[in-house]
């Protein structure tokens, strides 16, 4: 199944897009999402492993079953005050 996700902030300019396309195996859950999104753009490696999944507009945890059809968008770390 192929999956788009959503890019935001730093994460985007590193991939060159704010959103990525990637495929997955069905039945592929979040965990494998993150480690085929650090292999295709090893350079958000190091923000990714900081960064929050939003599956349909709910942060999701690593063991979550992705669905063709999910929005998906990776969530940076926020700083500030």
């Amino acid at each position: 199944m192929v999956i788009r996700v959503k890019l935001f902030a730093a994460m985007s300019e590193l991939a060159g897009s704010d959103c990525v396309e990637i495929e997955l195996p069905d039945g592929a859950s979040v965990a494998e999402l993150r480690r085929q999104l650090a292999g295709q753009w090893p350079l958000i490696r190091s923000l990714l492993s900081r960064s929050a999944i939003a599956i349909n507009h709910d942060f999701a945890d690593h063991e979550r079953i992705l669905q063709s059809t999910d929005e998906v968008a990776v969530i940076p770390p926020v700083s500030g005050g």
